[in-house]
C-alpha cells in the first residue's frame, strides 16, 4: 500500500501563489507516476497536472504556463507550484500515484491511479 498525505492548502487573493507537498510512504519503490486532481464543487475530479517516473510532465490545459508539477524521488514527494492563481482554481486538490510500470502516457484520468490522498482545499478569493 502506498499512503499519500497532501499539504500546503489554503486561501490565497487572485494573482497570489501557493505550493502544495505529497509525502507519499509505504511501499513507495512501486511508484510510477504521480499526479495531483482537483475537484470543484459540483464538478468531476479533473487532472491538474502529472509527472512520470523520468520527470515528463503533463499539464492541463488550464493550468499550463501557470503551475509547475515537480518530484523529489529521493524525499519521496510531489509538489504543486501554482502561480496566479484565479478563482476558478478553487477546488480540493488530491495528490495520486500509479504503482509499478506502463508506457501509456499521459495519465489524465482518474482511474489510471492506483492511491489517493485526502485532499487540501484549496480557496481562490477575487
Amino acid at each position: 500500500q502506498v499512503h499519500l498525505v497532501e499539504s500546503g492548502g489554503g486561501l490565497v487573493q487572485a494573482g497570489g501563489s501557493l505550493r502544495l507537498s505529497c509525502a507519499a510512504s509505504g511501499s513507495i519503490f512501486g511508484i510510477n507516476a504521480m499526479a495531483w486532481f482537483r475537484q470543484a464543487p459540483g464538478k468531476q475530479r479533473e487532472l491538474v497536472a502529472a509527472i512520470d517516473s523520468g520527470g515528463r510532465t503533463h499539464y492541463a490545459d488550464s493550468v499550463t504556463g501557470r503551475f509547475a508539477i515537480s518530484r523529489d524521488n529521493a524525499k519521496n514527494t510531489l509538489f504543486l507550484q501554482m502561480n496566479s492563481l484565479k478563482p476558478e482554481d478553487t477546488a480540493v486538490y488530491y495528490c495520486a500515484t500509479v504503482t509499478g510500470r506502463g508506457s501509456v502516457w499521459p495519465k489524465s484520468e482518474p482511474y489510471e491511479y492506483d492511491y489517493w490522498g485526502q485532499g487540501t482545499q484549496v480557496t481562490v478569493s477575487s
